[in-house]
């Protein structure tokens, strides 16, 4: 069994393919900021609501 180490050279883009590429690129990259950015606003939300719940939890047995 022989086994090709070979290398093929890249493909060479044209103007018109690296500009879409790069494009595609800039759009995943804006989308997965969104996406970032989205989960990171329901972390946060999320953990301001469960700090007033500990706080009033807290405030409960403390007064009562």
């Amino acid at each position: 069994m022989t086994v090709d180490h070979s290398v093929r050279p890249p493909r060479i883009l044209t103007p018109d393919e690296r500009r879409a590429r790069d494009e595609a690129r800039r759009a995943d990259a804006e989308q997965a900021m969104r996406e970032h950015e989205a989960a990171q606003k329901a972390l946060y939300s999320n953990m301001e609501r469960l700090r007033a719940e500990r706080l009033a939890r807290e405030a409960r047995s403390q007064g009562g």
